[in-house]
């Protein structure tokens, strides 16, 4: 799949992967999908619940960078070196969500970061280093890191926890 280097672009591709992970989700019975080993000891519902984490980080980046200060990327406390750590405390920190709140947060930040790029120009979410607190990428890059192609890499992983052998029914 081509990385989206539009407005239109991203917001097609966000809607159609977006569409794709629930309906690969709801492939998976509702029992299954709080068991450990989508990745590694992750869920379905904590995948879910990462993709939302990740949402409300962009979303602060845009918030703190457009009203002109720097944010700090990727989280307070991190790098972007360390970011298997930061995944691992997010982990940590949404594990005993239950899955009703899961799907309802990732559902609303997800229409908040469409409401949040449709607030750009067309011509200016990819323009690189058009902000300041984008350095040398744009918001779009941005954008699409958190959206499109996360939700692409977690359907792509519950489609693999659905067809693993321990899900396979046996009488077929």
């Amino acid at each position: 799949m081509t990385r989206p280097n539009t407005q239109s672009g991203l917001l097609e591709q966000m809607n159609d992967e977006f569409d794709r992970l629930l309906a690969t989700v709801d492939l998976i019975p509702p029992e299954s999908r709080s068991e450990p080993g989508a990745c590694g000891e992750w869920s379905i519902k904590d995948l879910l619940a990462h993709l939302d984490a990740w949402h409300e980080m962009f979303l602060g980046w845009e918030e703190i960078g457009s009203a002109g200060e720097m944010p700090v990327m990727p989280a307070v406390g991190y790098r972007w070196s360390e970011t298997p750590a930061l995944n691992e405390a997010i982990w940590l920190r949404t594990k005993s969500d239950s899955w009703e709140m899961t799907l309802e947060h990732l559902h609303s930040s997800y229409q908040r970061v469409r409401a949040v790029i449709e607030s750009y120009e067309a011509d200016a979410l990819f323009e690189k280093q058009r902000y300041r607190w984008t350095g040398t990428t744009s918001v779009g890059s941005y954008a699409v890191s958190a959206t499109s192609s996360h939700y692409t890499w977690a359907r792509k992983l519950v489609g693999a926890f659905q067809k693993s052998p321990a899900r396979v029914d046996p009488q077929g």
